[in-house]
């Protein structure tokens, strides 16, 4: 068992103010907003990447999902670093590493350095992922951070949609290599605003040192748990699926084990016993399994079964993330005013009934109907993560900032890999009915979620 620590600091803190706010905020959000890019920028330019270095189209998706299996394998041993060593540096060293590594991915004329570069963009975004939430907790001041988790969500939902429109526009004038290049000069300025105006922790723990056994096995659990959705949602061998998950579940339970007893654990039993926490963390993970189930079966859909092309697919797709732009800061200005309970379950209901509309598409929808019926679920997803965000970081004590933060990011990532395997899932067994009884499944669990939100209403959230 771990000793014991002290929290030292200064409790009473309660954000920053004007004008540094303001550039702590801007710093935080550009950040967040390449490492987002980053893993939507790369699907646009795969096909060419693939012919620039004679690889297979199966073999260039690793270029996207070893970025994204390194940012789930290290999210929660960085978030536990940013509580011990601080948020501030944790997310600077982020900057750093993902700028550099962005140089050797553009430096890069051969697949395997491409793939050991954005490994390393990818050890660098989760260190900026990982105390991202934890930073805008202790920028704003209390009575204002509803609106900071909304902003915060806004700029989630600019980076998603905004990927595949820059990849485009670049690659309209210049080759695949600059996709990577611009980071470099952001990153720069971003290092330099964030040494100059992002706080240090206000509340640390003595006495507490960082375990790097504990990070070890969280990176094999959560490394063999997307690697086991990846593998079956691209039809590997079962019976090499089968031996992974065995391996998983015996890492997992030796993981888990080791996690009981720690007063400050890896994985935050001890924030997962707060009820108002659990159940926030549960309902997250529900809203993006939901949400991949709608992106990933939406052009699927319009594609084979309505005749749209690409672009006209992805015009009808920025619906949702345009309607999250608008949505996501006005529910976090209402957070006050509305329990966060409340604004969530009207958000995941809503989610819950786009996908039963969209389900049930009639053959002779129009445009207008594909794009409300989208709209109308960014709307609810909106709606739904702002007051989702704020409970959840809101029932951590401070000094366990870190791991809420590491915790909810987990979730994201958690769930949209679990819906993009549900998706595969249902294609494997419905064919070309799979995109429409993969949002049926979608509207059935955003009805689970939304009761789960609902129970949040008795429980009383920490302030």
């Amino acid at each position: 068992m771990s000793a014991r620590g002290e929290v030292t600091g200064d409790l009473g803190w309660d954000g920053l103010h004007r004008p540094r706010i303001y550039y702590a905020v801007i710093t935080t959000f550009c950040g967040l907003f390449l490492s987002v890019l980053d893993g939507m920028i790369c699907n646009v330019a795969l096909p060419t990447m693939a012919v620039d270095m004679g690889i297979s189209p199966s073999d260039s998706i690793w270029i996207v999902n070893a970025f994204q299996l390194v940012i789930m394998m290290l999210l929660l041993p960085f978030a536990s670093l940013g509580e011990l060593a601080g948020y501030k540096n944790v997310y600077l060293g982020g900057v750093v590493v993902f700028s550099a590594a962005s140089l050797f991915c553009a430096l890069s004329h051969t697949f395997h350095m491409l793939v050991v570069s954005r490994v390393f963009q990818g050890i660098g975004a989760a260190m900026i992922m990982s105390v991202n939430t934890s930073l805008i907790r202790i920028i704003y001041p209390k009575r204002h951070l509803g609106k900071g988790v909304g902003l915060n969500a806004t700029v989630v939902a600019i980076a998603s949609v905004a990927g595949p429109t820059i990849a485009a526009g670049i690659l309209s004038v210049t080759t695949w290599e600059w996709l990577f290049a611009v980071n470099v000069p952001i990153g720069i300025v971003t290092w330099f605003m964030g040494r100059k105006f992002l706080p240090d922790n206000p509340t640390r723990v003595t006495g507490r040192r960082f375990n790097w056994t504990d990070a070890a096995l969280n990176a094999a659990t959560f490394g063999l748990m997307i690697g086991c959705l990846e593998a079956y949602s691209h039809g590997l061998d079962w019976h090499r699926i089968l031996i992974a998950v065995a391996v998983f579940l015996l890492v997992g339970a030796v993981y888990v084990r080791s996690q009981m007893g720690r007063d400050y654990p890896m994985l935050p039993f001890d924030l997962l016993r707060i009820p108002m926490f659990s159940m926030s963390v549960g309902t997250s993970i529900i809203s993006f399994t939901v949400q991949q189930l709608l992106m990933v079966s939406i052009p699927f859909m319009l594609m084979h079964s309505y005749g749209y092309d690409a672009v006209g697919t992805g015009l009808i797709m920025t619906s949702s993330p345009l309607a999250i732009m608008f949505v996501a800061p006005v529910a976090g200005w209402m957070i006050g005013k509305i329990h966060p309970g409340v604004l969530g379950g009207i958000g995941i209901t809503l989610m819950s009934v786009s996908c039963f509309l969209l389900s049930f598409m009639p053959q002779d929808a129009t445009h207008f109907g594909f794009v409300w019926r989208i709209m109308l679920f960014g709307v609810g997803f909106g709606m739904f993560q702002s007051p989702n965000n704020h409970i959840l970081l809101s029932s951590a004590p401070p000094h366990r900032t870190g791991s809420a933060g590491g915790m909810l990011a987990s979730a994201r990532l958690t769930g949209q890999t679990t819906g993009a395997a549900l998706v595969a899932m249902m294609f494997n067994f419905y064919d070309i009915r799979a995109p429409h009884n993969a949002l049926l499944l979608g509207g059935i669990m955003a009805l689970a979620g939304a009761l789960l939100s609902s129970l949040r209403l008795k429980v009383k959230s920490r302030q």
